[in-house]
């Protein structure tokens, strides 16, 4: 069995009576990208600054290739970081910035020299050298920031929330600049976000945290696809949630009662349910349909309100339970004369593509 790169076992973080990380385990192998996703105060970043020595855990171990680190220095640990502030040096200019964990750690100037060189073009900003962090964009500091962090050839590489400061277009640039990045380094990173997209475009894995522990995880298809519970269920895309009862499971799939009465069998679910109990069934907005298809189940709607977004129309309905629910079918589904503001009429979906949650 191949050992994993790096390990971090039962690590637990208190403050005072508080616990903030629950005994956290995860196997990391070289090379990976791993997010660690979450709400605020999840205890996302509190793990990673565990591995990056910044916080001691009060209990449990990280090792790197089997060695443990926790009697490491953070600054003797050779491991990269990027923050969501950039922390660049003012005075220096973007090669003296790239440059300066490679002085620190006494390398030679023509190695110094060559190392600008091939991380400015890494991130594509080989005329930027002698300028200096205020004249930059904030997408060009983050990337001097990237070049910084990459400079010494660290193990690992740890980003902690590094776009969040970035709007939506320029975060989007960055995305594809750190996946491209990843590609041609091949260097393991260990990434924080609150961004589920994010999460979904840039990781190999997705660890995802609720309340200092780990939820689930898996690859992003893993979460969206297969979820493990009601959180990640909603955390993870869009969700709808209908009221149901549970009648019965039986080879994993369940038959329920939803609020209009009607039945609805063939439903996922990885959990136990009693007869009667009460449930929520979860259907992914583009899992719904506008026209009947081959073992589709019905829903009664009244609809609310129509928008249009190009690839998809989005389509809010209030069921007969009183509950709206988000409705997006592709645009080029076949849509029936008048859905419009305050018609009546049915949405339907495949069962086999809901999940059942205890309610």
């Amino acid at each position: 069995m191949t050992r994993p790169f790096l390990s971090i076992r039962a690590v637990r973080k208190t403050f005072g009576a508080f616990v903030a990380v629950h005994d956290v385990t995860i196997d990391v192998p070289k090379g990976e990208f791993l997010t660690f996703l979450g709400p605020s105060g999840s205890g996302k970043s509190t793990t990673l600054y565990a591995i990056a020595g910044f916080q001691d855990p009060s209990s449990g171990d990280v090792l790197l290739e089997d060695k443990s680190l926790l009697s490491v220095p953070s600054h003797k640990r050779n491991i990269g970081m990027v923050f969501q502030r950039y922390t660049l040096f003012p005075h220096l200019s973007v090669a003296e910035n790239v440059a300066f964990p490679l002085r620190v750690r006494g390398r030679p100037d023509a190695e110094v020299k060559k190392k600008i060189a091939d991380m400015l073009a890494l991130v594509r900003l080989e005329n930027f050298a002698g300028r200096y962090p205020g004249a930059l964009s904030g997408g060009q500091q983050q990337r001097v920031a990237l070049a910084r962090a990459l400079a010494y050839d660290p193990p690992i590489l740890l980003m902690d929330e590094p776009l969040s400061a970035l709007d939506k277009k320029l975060r989007q640039e960055i995305q594809a600049e750190i996946r491209r990045i990843h590609r041609e380094t091949g260097v393991t990173i260990l990434y924080v976000t609150h961004d589920q997209e994010e999460a979904l475009h840039l990781s190999d894995r997705i660890a995802l945290f609720k309340e200092g522990r780990i939820e689930q995880i898996g690859t992003g298809e893993d979460l969206y696809l297969r979820p493990a519970s009601e959180f990640v269920a909603g955390f993870i895309g869009n969700s709808n949630f209908l009221p149901a009862e549970h009648l019965e499971t039986a080879n994993g799939a369940s038959t329920v009662r939803l609020a209009d009465g009607s039945v609805v069998s063939g439903v996922k679910t990885t959990q136990a349910f009693d007869r009667g109990q009460k449930a929520r069934l979860m259907v992914r907005p583009e899992a719904f349909r506008l026209t009947p298809g081959p073992a589709c189940a019905a829903l009664a709607v009244e609809i609310v309100d129509t928008a249009f977004f190009g690839d998809r129309k989005r389509i809010v309905v209030r069921t007969a339970g009183g509950g709206e629910i988000d409705v997006r079918p592709t645009s080029d589904a076949a849509e029936p004369a008048g859905i419009d503001a305050a018609s009546r009429g049915q949405v339907f979906f495949d069962p086999a593509s809901a999940f059942l949650f205890p309610a």
